[in-house]
């Protein structure tokens, strides 16, 4: 394995969080705190820079959306009181609940109108800004042709907020789950600039407040007695560690040092099955495990080379011997069971035996002009959380041996370095992980337009792939659009800038003391539905 100085920084600055964390509790017996295990450290608290899973698990038990999750992963009402929807399915109109800010400031529609033009503004640097694409004219005002009081949301009253769609989007409320569609207070915003996400600054409409966040050790959230349900929730602060060593993290939660962890070593799974039973929690995640080519330099700019690798892989064996918690082998991008997608999309050679895809590879690789006198050489840079390390000396094999003038180096970045470096194009192959925002395969083929770069990672980019993906989004019917994504998905994997590796499990150790914890399939979870057995009532059951 290939460890980074941030990851060693990260171990030993948990052991003194956990300590402070436990002393936290001291002056009142009476107040309910919860250690979450939460992955890897958060790049930005701030819902516009934001990008990860563990920024989502912080940023969304402090602030709600127009949705919100429910336990079980679905949409619900959030700030959205009641909606209308136009016949076209175009507009949408939204009355929002009063509500306030953690400092007794309105919530306001204005708010929302706000936030969306910052975020899709350019200067604001969003790296997730291509999500809200649907909106009328957010990738016009993202990409500067149009300023931002162009974009199709306009604040009606201090309660109604208009949303005007490019085209019919049924998945809305998924989309409004999302920390990208989150008001954010202007007032704060405004007086205080990037900084507003500071604890000493920051304002919030959710259940937590951020009152601490020490880099590498903790982040701390307390109650917010503003939040319109205060009532119904349960834990009085909430504590988040990077939890990038899944073994260490496992030793923690069973010694008690945390109440859970989201993640636990697949190849450990027998061992925790045999000795806390109660605490290990397995379930399907809509999600997928993948590697990108950055397709805009060579060789990875050569479809043969594309496939080739990804033909060498063995994904059985990787789903099986290293991952064992239920992964099930990749054959497409786009994960089965998407609601109102046919799922036949697929890589043509998926089904052929590993020897025989290996043989063709070394064939493709000749053609491409690779061989004794002229090796192919290649970085593969990968995350250093979860069984990636593990993952990534296997596929350096399975490359190798397609012929002895084949050379992967492996490179481990710490997660939120390596993401960036994806973003910014500087790397040559490099893992990755996508988990579905919404239930739409529309969530996963955007990251194949030539617009949705930087979250593009490959940078591949085809006309008639748009084409596809633009005319099926603007197809009112359910049965036409989804064989039209599909079509656009086949031609992405016969190209493939995009090798996908396995389907995800979401995993995670639970202590069977908290409660109010529920599966899902998007593997989110908040606070705000969770307590502790021991503590009176039945607030934080959901």
């Amino acid at each position: 394995m290939i460890f980074t100085r941030p990851f060693a920084l990260a171990l030993a600055a948990g052991a003194s969080a956990l300590t402070l964390a436990a002393c936290s509790e001291a002056p009142d017996s009476d107040v309910t705190v919860l250690h979450r295990g939460n992955g890897a450290e958060p790049l930005s608290l701030d819902p516009h820079k934001a990008s990860g899973t563990w920024e989502n698990n912080i940023i969304g038990d402090m602030f709600i959306g127009l949705f919100t999750e429910d336990t079980a992963g679905e949409p619900i009402p959030g700030m959205a009181e009641s909606w209308e929807v136009s016949e076209d399915g175009l507009t949408w109109t939204f009355t929002l609940r009063e509500a306030q800010w953690s400092d007794g400031e309105p919530v306001e529609a204005g708010d929302f109108e706000f936030a969306l033009r910052r975020i899709l503004d350019p200067a604001t640097l969003a790296q997730y800004a291509s999500l809200l694409y649907p909106i009328e004219n957010a990738r016009e005002v993202n990409t500067g042709a149009l300023p931002p009081e162009e974009l199709g949301v306009r604040a009606l009253d201090a309660r109604t907020l208009e949303i005007r769609l490019a085209f019919p989007a049924p998945y809305l409320p998924g989309l409004l789950t999302h920390y990208t569609t989150f008001p954010v207070p202007q007032h704060v915003v405004e007086e205080h600039g990037d900084a507003w996400v500071q604890p000493q600054h920051i304002e919030v409409n959710g259940p937590y407040k951020l009152v601490n966040w020490r880099a590498n050790d903790f982040v701390l959230s307390e109650r917010n007695p503003l939040f319109w349900d205060n009532a119904n929730v349960c834990v009085d602060e909430v504590f988040y560690y990077p939890t990038v060593d899944n073994p260490a993290a496992e030793r923690r939660v069973r010694n008690g040092e945390l109440d859970l962890n989201v993640d636990f070593a697949g190849q450990n799974l027998e061992f925790l099955q045999r000795e806390v039973p109660d605490y290990v929690r397995i379930h399907p995640y809509l999600g997928i495990v993948y590697f990108s080519f950055n397709t805009t330099e060579a060789p990875f700019d050569d479809p043969r080379v594309r496939n080739a690798l990804g033909m060498a892989i063995d994904r059985t064996f990787i789903a099986e011997e290293i991952l064992q918690a239920g992964q099930i082998p990749a054959h497409s991008f786009v994960p089965p069971g998407v609601n109102e997608y046919p799922d036949s999309a697929r890589i043509s050679w998926f089904d052929q035996p590993i020897e025989e895809r290996r043989e063709r590879a070394r064939e493709l690789l000749e053609e491409a002009g690779y061989g004794p006198d002229n090796p192919l050489r290649f970085e593969y840079s990968h995350r250093t959380t979860g069984d990636n390390p593990r993952v990534a000396p296997v596929v350096q094999q399975d490359w190798e041996m397609i012929a002895d003038w084949v050379d992967a180096e492996i490179l481990g970045i710490e997660t939120q370095i390596h993401y960036s470096n994806l973003r910014a194009g500087d790397y040559q192959v490099g893992d990755g992980g996508w988990i579905g925002d919404y239930n739409d395969a529309y969530n996963f083929l955007f990251l194949g337009e030539t617009g949705s770069i930087p979250m593009n990672y490959s940078r591949w980019s085809s006309e008639e792939y748009d084409s596809l993906i633009d005319r099926a989004n603007r197809t009112l019917d359910a049965a036409q659009r989804g064989a039209m994504l599909a079509e656009a998905e086949q031609l992405m994997l016969d190209e493939l800038p995009y090798i996908p590796i396995v389907y995800y499990v979401n995993k995670a150790l639970v202590n069977p003391e908290v409660t109010g914890w529920q599966d899902n399939l998007v593997h989110i979870h908040r606070t705000r539905y969770l307590c502790k057995a021991d503590q009176t009532g039945e607030q934080g059951e959901g």
